[in-house]
């Protein structure tokens, strides 16, 4: 289990499994093309349902919305902290 903070404050733990499965990869793969469409996926595939729901609770705004851009920057620093975690 590889667990972790991110800047803004939120903890994560992520099953070291879910890193070694071929849909969050092509998922992964897609947003790099630029198919935005598939960072909630990868959320689903990396946090899980419950924990992707904790994380858009944490990141809501006052206005009631999450914003993507934040999501986007949680996902880059929970990745950054699964490969360093696999490192170790």
């Amino acid at each position: 289990m590889i667990t972790g903070k991110t800047t803004s404050g939120f903890e994560f733990e992520i099953d070291e499994a879910a890193l070694d499965d071929m849909e969050l990869l092509d998922a992964l793969v897609a947003i790099d093309d630029g198919r935005t469409d598939q960072v909630s996926k990868v959320c689903v595939q990396l946090l899980g349902k419950e924990q992707r729901a904790r994380l858009y609770e944490f990141l809501r705004g006052e206005n009631g919305r999450v914003r993507a851009t934040e999501v986007n920057e949680a996902l880059v620093e929970i990745l950054a902290a699964c490969n360093d975690g696999k490192k170790s």
